[in-house]
């Protein structure tokens, strides 16, 4: 799940009951460092810190994966074949590193091999 699904899911956006399917046992998530810094940034902007940290909370409760060397590396990659913008490349290249899939509302990835587009 990339900032954008976290986001929408947490602020009840107009897109969050499409998300929230994605939100039951049935799916494994994992959480890149990236969307922990972005999801907190925004909300922390729009509704406050302590909301923030509530939500924040909720991301730790999935396993959290750092940005390693390696992934770092193929985010480069990735960005340079692709044409994405940082967070974006570390988002795609930590689920091609842990073998998953991104969930997301970014048009940026909705082409990308292993993308899950949310519209």
């Amino acid at each position: 799940m990339d900032s954008s699904g976290w986001i929408e899911f947490f602020t009840g956006g107009p897109l969050a009951n499409r998300y929230a399917a994605y939100f039951t046992p049935r799916y494994n998530r994992i959480t890149p460092t990236i969307v922990v810094y972005e999801v907190y940034k925004i909300i922390k902007r729009e509704k406050g810190e302590e909301t923030a940290l509530l939500f924040s909370a909720q991301l730790s409760a999935n396993p959290i994966v750092e940005l390693t060397e390696s992934i770092a590396y193929l985010a480069a990659d990735l960005s340079l074949r692709h044409g994405l913008a940082m967070a974006d490349a570390i988002v795609y290249a930590t689920a091609k590193d842990q073998d998953a899939h991104v969930v997301t509302g970014d048009a940026d990835l909705k082409d990308l091999p292993g993308v899950i587009y949310v519209k």
